[in-house]
């Protein structure tokens, strides 16, 4: 189980991760309402390298990219929860509406996102590659989203 750290604190901890030759992955993600396919891709992430950090959008910034319902559940329990789930190692918030400072900061070995992003469009990847890490997909595990989580909730008891 992980640890939610600051900026600050994981740019000297990939220092030190560095220094023991550590492979560190990154991913990033809302992690809204924890579901299966969450667990399941984090495993896989975490599988590509030692480490697993995990940029997690702050509430200000889900407003911007999902609109003024999302998240459901507020940052700081999001941290949490995904901190103590067993493949990360690392969770660090961002207020940006992409990773890309975060990207910048901690330049990981190997950045993963979901197959629904096209190779060439994800974020940070050049900077990645230019330092000599790879940037892979992790397929997703089918009709597992929050999206859908919520739209099965509101369906059955939007009539209470």
């Amino acid at each position: 189980m992980g640890t939610v750290v600051t900026r600050e604190e994981l740019k000297s901890i990939r220092d030190t991760l560095r220094r023991k030759n550590k492979k560190v992955v990154f991913t990033n993600g809302v992690f809204d309402i924890i579901h299966r396919g969450h667990i399941e891709y984090l495993h896989k992430a975490r599988s590509a390298g030692d480490v697993l950090v995990v940029g997690m959008n702050t509430d200000a910034s889900v407003h911007r990219i999902k609109g003024d319902k999302r998240p459901i559940v507020d940052q700081n329990d999001r941290a949490f929860v995904l901190s103590n789930l067993l493949p990360v190692d690392y969770v660090c918030l961002f207020d940006e509406d992409t990773p890309l400072s975060l990207i910048t900061d901690i330049v990981p070995d190997i950045l993963v996102k979901g197959a629904d992003w096209d190779l060439n469009a994800i974020v940070g990847k050049d900077i990645v590659e230019k330092a000599g890490g790879t940037v892979a997909t992790i397929e997703f595990i089918p009709n597992r989203s929050t999206t859908s989580i919520i739209d099965r909730i509101l369906e059955r008891f939007s009539s209470r």
